[in-house]
């Protein structure tokens, strides 16, 4: 796993192999450097406590000087303040994960006036500049989960789909994707939308509700594991309909995030696949983009040596990292996020 180190030199050498570079320097802190404020958009799911767990190791070992993580709790009100906060307290550049895509950008405005560079990770604001915007292809989870599920049904049955929030660029990515992907290759099969606001006790309740009107319900479609791997496997099991992977009646569920709890899941055969969305990575180069843009780095699109690429969007760049699928044959990779937490 390629690592921006602290040190200048190295740091330039790096910089330029994942694009093309403009204006770097020597020196390890470059002309502006100072502190990070990094807002968690919340804790409550095992992939954004990872994420922390990720943030926090880069932390400490000197990738940048942050401030205390702030959490706004799925709040956009709380980013806001937060970001206030950040700023009274001197940061120089905030990392942030807004969860809703258009709600933040006055505060990115803000922030652009006061020259502080912003990384956005795993969620493209709908406008505002950022200096760096780190996540997957969103619309690859939901092209890659239709696709999975519509070969194992033959084309043929009836999904659930737990879609996120579609007030975030990720739900509305994945749902779109996916909805355009089954429409085109798979008109056999009937979707049913699901919106869940990525809570958990939302998605149960809809699931419910809609198991009781069609008992042939045959697959299902998680946007977020982190949050609706649990509830729907209790309430499956309490339906009796948690049949094990390859037996009669066996429901096919395909899940997004790639936590450790899927991939037990998969391994015992209570779903079938997940699309790893990498933690690990987006912590790791939301540190390094946020050092880069104290440094006064710039980038270019192209592809990098991480195995993503970096394509313009409207509002600034956006490195695309990649997000694996997961299954019962890869499951036990080693290369996967999921695999290499410390054990508590």
């Amino acid at each position: 796993m390629t690592r921006l180190r602290t040190t200048g030199t190295a740091a330039c050498a790096v910089l330029l192999a994942v694009a093309a570079l403009t204006g770097c320097n020597r020196e390890s802190n470059g002309a502006g450097g100072g502190k990070v404020g990094i807002d968690m958009p919340r804790t409550d799911t095992d992939f954004w406590n990872s994420y922390q767990q990720y943030l926090e190791k880069g932390i400490d070992k000197g990738t940048v000087s942050a401030l205390p993580l702030s959490n706004s709790q799925n709040d956009i009100g709380k980013l806001v303040a937060n970001v206030q906060a950040f700023t009274d307290q001197g940061a120089k550049a905030v990392i942030m994960a807004p969860q809703d895509t258009g709600a933040i950008s006055s505060t990115l405005e803000q922030l652009e006036e006061k020259k502080i560079p912003v990384v956005s990770v795993d969620t493209r604001p709908d406008s505002g500049k950022v200096y760096m915007v780190v996540r997957a292809d969103n619309r690859a989870y939901g092209t890659k989960a239709c696709e999975y599920l519509g070969e194992k049904l033959g084309g043929k049955g009836r999904i659930a789909e737990l879609q996120g929030d579609l007030s975030s660029i990720n739900g509305r990515d994945r749902s779109q994707a996916f909805a355009s992907c089954m429409k085109k290759k798979y008109p056999g099969i009937k979707v049913h939308e699901l919106p869940t606001d990525w809570k958990g006790d939302v998605a149960s309740a809809k699931l419910q509700s809609l198991l009781a009107q069609h008992k042939d319900v045959n697959g299902i479609y998680m946007q977020a594991g982190g949050a609706f791997l649990q509830p729907t496997l209790a309430l499956l099991e309490q339906k009796r309909l948690l049949k094990p992977a390859g037996s009669a009646k066996h429901i096919t569920i395909i899940s997004n995030d790639g936590i450790p709890e899927e991939l037990d899941a998969i391994r015992s055969g209570k779903i079938d696949a997940t699309l790893s969305q990498p933690a690990d990575l987006y912590a790791q180069w939301a540190l390094n983009y946020a050092k880069a843009a104290l440094d006064g780095k710039t980038f270019k699109p192209g592809p990098t040596d991480h195995d993503s690429k970096i394509v313009k969007i409207e509002n600034g760049l956006e490195d695309q990292l990649p997000a694996p699928l997961v299954t019962k044959e890869n499951v036990d990779d080693k290369k996967l996020w999921a695999n290499q937490l410390e054990k508590k």
